[in-house]
């Protein structure tokens, strides 16, 4: 009986620290690996940050902050974002799911009549809600995936339009990171 009663309180110990949910203290750092744009524009590379600090009772706060740029242009569309998420208690892996509010806006490298990019395009605001997976390698580390999903609205209205042009920038982001556990 004793031994039964060992082996449940070690594999229970195991189990509860082999996840982020209860250590006092995380912090994620992760980087985007590829946005895929719902209107089909293509993109050439995806540059920035995914940090995330999770509190002891499994609520945090996290910022996404990226640069996308956009294949066979001088645009890139930088994104702002801040976030809040929980930690889902799960046993064996990390399950975080995520909303976030910020914004975004065209950026150019040289358009080449002078002019810039805030000439035409103005910020726009986006949502998104996430989810991140993650695998603790050791107790204090964990390797996560995440897939965000970025809802647009009015944004990069032209100005000077009379009517004012709506791109449509709708995404989904998918990226990696590494969080330690204290």
């Amino acid at each position: 009986m004793k031994k039964i009663i060992f082996i449940a309180i070690a594999t229970t110990s195991l189990l509860l620290s082999s996840t982020q949910a209860f250590a006092l203290f995380s912090v994620s750092v992760g980087v985007p690996l590829n946005q895929s744009f719902s209107s089909g524009t293509e993109i050439e590379s995806v540059s920035g940050s995914l940090i995330g600090v999770q509190l002891p009772f499994a609520l945090g706060l996290g910022m996404d902050s990226y640069k996308t740029k956009v294949k066979d242009s001088v645009l890139e569309l930088e994104t702002s974002v801040y976030n809040i998420f929980y930690q889902l208690p799960v046993p064996i892996v990390n399950l975080i799911l995520g909303v976030g509010t910020g914004n975004h806006k065209f950026v150019c490298s040289d358009i080449g009549d002078g002019s810039s990019c805030s000439d035409y395009f103005e910020k726009g605001s986006i949502t998104q809600w996430y989810t991140s997976i993650g695998l603790p390698i050791i107790p204090f580390f964990d390797i996560h995936l995440s897939y965000r999903s970025i809802t647009s609205k009015n944004v990069e209205v032209i100005k000077g339009s009379s009517k004012g042009s709506k791109s449509d920038l709708n995404s989904t982001v998918t990226g990696v990171g590494i969080a330690f556990n204290f």
